[in-house]
């Protein structure tokens, strides 16, 4: 799955990208095999770290640099908050769990130690380091709904969160997003950023963003 050269590039030196995408969490969902609880305990600690992941999204808006960036980063925020976490309220609520209870519910620290590393990356640094903290997760939820749509047993119970990202939305969003940080890139460090003493850091943050997609996987132990 590609979505742009920066992420094709930074996605092949992530060591920890196959143990993110194909963690036994998402194996599980694709089986069918992953208890019922543990799905839920992930849905609501990934319904309070999207609230946190719109906040860095509007950051973006902030340290974009033109009008385009500022509407690109502004429609994240939009499908953020008015459709993906949709999904999470819905199978919550079908469960009895309602937007109070989830909201009530404390953060894990492993949420923590994940949404805060983004909202730094954009405090301290500027533009590009926020794009390469936010886009394991966009991208990665994109290429692990793309994957499982194909692979999963036709009878899983998480078919309902398989096909939110798998779907032509979620996954225009994607794209949108991989040309974001492609034309990002060109336009601060040209069109051979590799050679940019920044292109390797930037690289460490998009890894280490994806180790901590890793560890959150973690939150959905029932």
């Amino acid at each position: 799955m590609s979505y742009g050269r920066t992420f094709t590039e930074w996605r092949a030196q992530a060591p920890d990208w196959d143990a993110y995408t194909r963690h036994p969490f998402v194996q599980g969902m694709a089986d069918g095999s992953l208890p019922r609880d543990a799905f839920l305990n992930y849905l609501v600690q990934d319904y309070l770290f999207l609230i946190h992941f719109a906040r860095a999204w509007a950051l973006a808006v902030v340290k974009a640099g033109d009008l385009d960036e500022m509407r690109a980063c502004s429609a994240v925020v939009h499908t953020l908050i008015d459709h993906e976490m949709a999904l999470h309220v819905e199978t919550c609520a079908a469960a009895g769990i309602d937007t109070n209870a989830m909201l009530a519910t404390p953060e894990a620290l492993t949420n923590i130690a994940y949404t805060r590393y983004v909202l730094d990356a954009g405090l301290s640094g500027d533009f590009l380091d926020l794009l390469a903290a936010l886009m394991p997760c966009v991208l990665g939820y994109g290429e692990i709904g793309s994957r499982l749509a194909a692979e999963a047993a036709p009878d899983t119970p998480y078919r309902d969160w398989i096909d939110t990202y798998a779907g032509p939305e979620y996954q225009a969003a994607c794209h949108s997003a991989g040309e974001l940080l492609d034309r990002a890139i060109a336009k601060r460090l040209g069109n051979a950023p590799q050679s940019s003493p920044r292109w390797a850091t930037l690289g460490d943050r998009f890894a280490t963003a994806t180790r901590l997609e890793v560890g959150f996987w973690g939150l959905g132990r029932a």
